[in-house]
C-alpha cells in the first residue's frame, strides 16, 4: 500500500510566463510542455519558458522526429520527453541510445491510451527503452481526453516499469485516488499527470485550485 503523500504530482500542459511562475511556488514535481503543434496548449518555438531547478521539465511530442526531440530537449532543459504518439520500440530504442551519446541523463515516457480492452502485454517490448509509461484515456486524438478510463484495469498490469496515472483526474477523484492507493492496481504508480480539469483556459491553470488538490492530496 503507497501513500499519497509519496506520490508524485504532474502538472502538464502549460505555456504561460506568469502562470509557470505562480506554478513553481507550488513546487510540483514535474511541469510538461506539449510541443504538438495540433495542441490548443502547444508551446510554440517564440515562447520563453523559465527554468525552475526544482522542478523537472518533461516535453510532450507526438509522433516527432528526433532530431526536433534533441533539439527541444537541449533548448528548453528538459528533464525528461513524454511520447504520445504511435512511436514504435525501434523510436525508443533509438531516441535513448541518442540521449547516451550526447550524455544527456533525459527520461523516457511512453504514453498508451487505455481502452476497456487494453492488453499490458505488448508493452513488455517498451520496457529496456522507456523509463516509465503513462496511461491515459483512450480518445479519438492524441493526448488527453479530460476523462478518466478505469483504474480498476490496472490490476492487470505485471511488468516493471513505474508509470505515470494520468486521464481527467479532478480536485472530485480525490476519495478515488485514496481508494486506488489502497490496493494492488496502484503498486508501480509513481506520478499522478493533471492538466485540464484545474483550467481557467487552455495552458492557463487555476493556481489556488491547483494548490488546493496538492494540500488534501498530500493530506490523505
Amino acid at each position: 500500500m503507497k501513500r499519497l503523500k509519496d506520490i508524485q504530482l504532474k502538472v502538464c500542459g502549460m505555456r504561460n510566463s506568469q502562470n509557470i511562475k505562480e506554478l513553481y511556488e507550488l513546487r510540483p514535481n514535474y511541469m510538461g510542455l506539449i510541443f504538438w503543434e495540433p495542441s490548443k496548449r502547444y508551446v510554440d518555438p517564440n515562447t520563453l519558458i523559465e527554468v525552475d531547478p526544482s522542478v523537472q521539465l518533461i516535453g510532450v511530442f507526438v509522433n516527432e522526429r528526433i532530431e526536433l526531440i534533441l533539439e527541444k530537449a537541449i533548448n528548453y532543459h528538459l528533464s525528461g520527453v513524454q511520447l504520445h504518439g504511435n512511436e514504435s520500440v525501434e523510436f525508443c530504442t533509438k531516441l535513448k541510445d541518442l540521449f547516451l551519446e550526447k550524455k544527456l541523463t533525459i527520461k523516457i515516457i511512453k504514453a498508451f491510451s487505455v481502452g476497456d480492452l487494453f492488453d499490458f502485454k505488448p508493452l513488455q517490448a517498451y520496457e529496456n527503452s522507456c523509463d516509465y509509461f503513462l496511461f491515459d484515456t483512450k480518445g479519438e486524438l492524441p493526448g488527453g481526453t479530460g476523462k478518466t478510463f478505469s483504474w480498476e484495469l490496472l490490476s492487470n498490469y505485471d511488468l516493471d516499469t513505474p508509470y505515470f496515472l494520468s486521464g481527467g483526474i479532478s480536485e472530485s477523484h480525490l476519495e478515488d485516488l485514496k481508494l486506488f492507493f489502497n490496493n494492488k492496481a496502484s503498486e508501480k504508480c509513481v506520478a499522478i499527470d493533471i492538466n485540464s480539469k484545474f483550467e481557467i483556459s487552455p495552458a492557463l491553470k487555476d493556481i489556488k485550485q491547483l494548490k488546493r488538490f496538492k494540500t488534501r492530496l498530500y493530506q490523505s
